[in-house]
């Protein structure tokens, strides 16, 4: 599984990397059914992972290393094994036990259909019946997997619960939390119906090994509005654990995953009392495009100056096919929800090298960016991944019309020639019961970072250059200018950020460099000719 002594193992790894901080998916007690977004104790590391002292001895290092680290926060629900719910499933109804949570009575006859039409974002119905002295009786809400309740943030001891592990973590010396689900934690008052189920999966649990037809990921539809996402309520929590942060000494900070429709709404996340930054979603379903980028750098820049924000950027994370996968698919502004061996494949070697395109424009942006594991050694999605090993409920709930997210989250290649390719030292033979918890495709030995490291060239080096260049300029706090050569239209992206001009050629044709250019840094061996820059590249100029 890795755990929290691996990851300090690998912390000088990242300091060499260039990044600044860290952040670490959820490592609590958990029964792991949605790869521990299901907390069953938000103050106890799961076993799987060690425990409290070596939590505290990774932080110790990761601070002297220089490292900042953002934990994972899960308010929206907890475990159905939370000692809450287990109290709630045996307590009367009406008690306050259930109103931590957000039980309804059924409608219907004898209340046998669910109490609205909401559909779980994983697919399926969004309610599960529980039995009342074996009879059929209330529902509860779980806006995702039957396992992850939601939590009624309509009552005051959830607000406390929730301030006060924040105090718990921030008291063992982390540095900000990562809030899961910031936009949905305050659901419309009486639980309307809704009708905006356009982008809302509604296939019911799996009946049937046979795949479907895939899904694709789009930003949810919210016309009319949703009634369980982006409520105005849910910006006085974050003043709330604003206030809380500010009790404590360094500079402690929130970051919101916030699916919501319109960078204005998503600026409002982070007004001066409340989150720090959210993560920009804008920019990541941009796609290999240069009208979609060239406008959503537009409009996030435009939206967060306007509260006075640094803005995000990041093309992957654990919840999408990794932008390498994406980027070399036909249609490269696509977004599948994961990807089988049914599906398209992916051409590598094309999607690759837009992706470092890609990440040498994002990174010469002011603001903060965001890479997700792997990304730094140009790792695809593992696309053949077969249906018995697949983890993720969503693939379950939606009978596999979602793939699901298990090809972006598989282990890491390290050291090539090793079983496991270095991710787990009990990798000592082919014995299911000594292999990652998701399984590696062999095209991951030649991304190792043993293989990339010292290599010129190769994606590692071409990061950790882009990020020592990136922090000698201060690209991060500088500001953006379009460039002359701006034209998005053309399929060019150019913009100016202190002495650094960025150029991306999204076209398919050679495009010439600014005239007296010197290239510092480009995407690829290739990416310059005399003085042209290929199709699918991008380079950092001075002028």
């Amino acid at each position: 599984m890795g755990d929290l002594p691996g990851v300090s193992g690998k912390l000088e790894y990242l300091a060499e990397l260039g990044v600044d901080a860290v952040w670490l998916s959820p490592f609590y007690l958990s029964p792991q059914a949605d790869a521990g977004y299901d907390v069953a104790d938000y103050r106890q590391v799961d076993p799987l992972f060690g425990d409290l002292s070596d939590f505290d001895e990774m932080l110790a290092k990761a601070h002297k290393l220089g490292l900042r680290v953002i934990v994972d926060l899960v308010p929206n629900h907890t475990s159905d094994e939370h000692e809450w719910f287990q109290e709630a499933l045996n307590s009367p109804e009406g008690s306050a036990a259930r109103n931590r949570y957000i039980f309804r009575d059924g409608k219907g006859v004898d209340g046998n259909e669910p109490p609205n039409n909401w559909r779980s974002i994983f697919g399926g119905p969004a309610w599960t019946r529980v039995a009342e002295d074996g009879a059929p009786g209330h529902w509860y809400l779980h806006l995702f997997d039957t396992k992850q309740p939601d939590l009624n943030w309509d009552n005051t001891q959830v607000h406390a619960e929730m301030e006060s592990v924040l105090r718990f973590w921030l008291d063992r010396g982390v540095d900000g939390f990562r809030v899961d689900v910031a936009h949905g934690m305050v659901k419309a008052p009486g639980l309307p119906d809704w009708d905006g189920l356009s982008a809302m999966v509604s296939g019911d649990e799996v009946t049937t090994d046979t795949p479907q037809p895939p899904a694709r990921q789009e930003k949810p539809a919210l016309d009319p509005p949703s009634p369980f996402f982006d409520q105005d309520g849910v910006h006085e929590i974050y003043r709330a654990w604003n206030r809380v942060l500010k009790e404590y000494d360094g500079d402690r900070m929130l970051v919101a995953e916030a699916w919501v429709e319109q960078p204005e709404r998503l600026a409002l996340y982070v007004r001066p009392d409340e989150m720090q930054q959210a993560f920009n979603f804008e920019f990541l379903l941009a796609g290999w495009d240069a009208e979609r980028i060239a406008s959503a750098v537009e409009d996030s820049l435009a939206a967060n100056a306007s509260v006075g924000a640094p803005t995000t950027w990041v093309l992957s994370n654990h919840d999408t096919v990794r932008h390498p996968s994406r980027f070399g698919l036909k249609d490269p502004t696509t977004f599948p929800k994961g990807i089988s061996a049914a599906d398209e494949q992916p051409d590598d070697a094309l999607g690759l090298a837009r992706a470092r395109a890609a990440t040498l424009l994002m990174l010469a942006l002011p603001g903060s960016a965001y890479l997700y594991q792997g990304e730094e050694l140009g790792l695809p999605e593992h696309t053949a991944l077969d249906a018995s090993v697949r983890q993720d409920p969503s693939f379950f709930r939606t009978n596999g019309v979602e793939r699901g997210r298990d090809g972006c989250r598989v282990p890491l290649p390290w050291k090539a020639g090793e079983l496991g390719y270095g991710f787990s030292s009990a990798a000592t033979s082919q014995e299911p019961s000594t292999q990652p918890w998701l399984p590696q495709p062999e095209s991951f030995a030649s991304y190792a970072a043993d293989v990339e490291a010292g290599v010129t060239g190769s994606t590692l080096e071409m990061y950790r250059d882009a990020l020592k260049l990136r922090s000698e300029h201060r690209l991060g706090q500088g500001t953006h200018t379009w460039a002359p050569e701006h034209d998005p239209a053309s399929g060019i992206v150019a913009f100016s950020n202190g002495a650094i001009t960025a150029m991306g050629n999204v076209s398919v044709v050679p495009v010439e460099l600014p005239a007296g250019a010197q290239v510092v840094m480009s995407s690829g061996v290739e990416a310059v000719a005399n003085t042209m820059l290929a199709p699918n590249s991008a380079v950092w100029v001075t002028r």
